[in-house]
């Protein structure tokens, strides 16, 4: 088990993923976190006093993994998968119905912790888009917001400049990651590095997002954020 310390209990999904992984070892470094439950399908390589890893397969029933969603502050939800990497319907499955599931989940074990979600931008609450993407995303936000979280911070990010290497998943990003660092110096704002990302969703996981209007955080608000996390730092 980790060490106990002050600070708050954070659960995080997705920390093998880009951004999940990147708050995973953010979160163990920072002084303001006692405690990582890391939940995922696979192990994450790290190795820290304050990290519990649990391997967990079902991402349909959380049952079994129930005693760990307990006595948490806050949720970092970074779990998800790219358009036309799998057909629509498991699309749908990990978009919506797994977000929705441990929401619930995780409310019933601790009804006082705030939740954060790698949402995306264009996300569509009203759920009518012709987009999937965009409908799937908003429904598994109104699945959080119905859910009666003290704090909900909905992220939602253009395009995410990955600082780590990676196999791209199409020629898309495989072009974006070669010109973006170009297109940076001249337009900071046209994407988000995913170490800034992470960053920011930690932060508003630990101390909420005082300074915006609104619990939804569009792209050019996760930039203003990060872009005041770095000046503090």
């Amino acid at each position: 088990m980790p060490a106990e310390s002050s600070g708050q209990n954070i659960v995080l999904l997705g920390g093998t993923g880009m951004v999940g992984g990147l708050v995973l070892r953010q979160a163990l470094e920072c002084e303001d976190v006692a405690r990582v439950t890391s939940i995922g399908r696979r192990p994450s390589g790290e190795v820290h006093s304050k990290l519990e890893e649990v391997i967990h397969e079902d991402l349909g029933d959380w049952s079994a993994v129930a005693d760990k969603l307990g006595n948490q502050d806050a949720a970092v939800f970074c779990l998800g998968v790219y358009t036309g990497a799998v057909p629509d319907d498991e699309l749908r499955r990990l978009t919506v119905d797994v977000v929705a599931s441990f929401a619930e989940a995780l409310h019933a074990a601790s009804p006082r912790a705030a939740f954060c979600l790698l949402s995306g931008a264009g996300a569509d609450q009203s759920e009518r888009s012709r987009v999937a993407f965009a409908r799937y995303k908003g429904m598994a936000e109104n699945s959080i917001l119905a859910m009666g979280f003290s704090r909900i911070h909905l992220f939602r990010p253009g395009y995410i400049y990955p600082v780590s290497s990676r196999v791209e998943p199409n020629a898309m990003y495989r072009i974006m990651r070669a010109v973006y660092p170009v297109i940076e110096r001249i337009y900071p704002a046209a994407g988000i590095r995913s170490d800034a990302l992470a960053a920011a969703m930690l932060d508003a996981a630990i101390n909420g997002t005082q300074g915006f209007e609104s619990m939804v955080l569009e792209h050019r608000d996760i930039h203003a954020r990060a872009s005041r996390l770095t000046a503090a730092s």
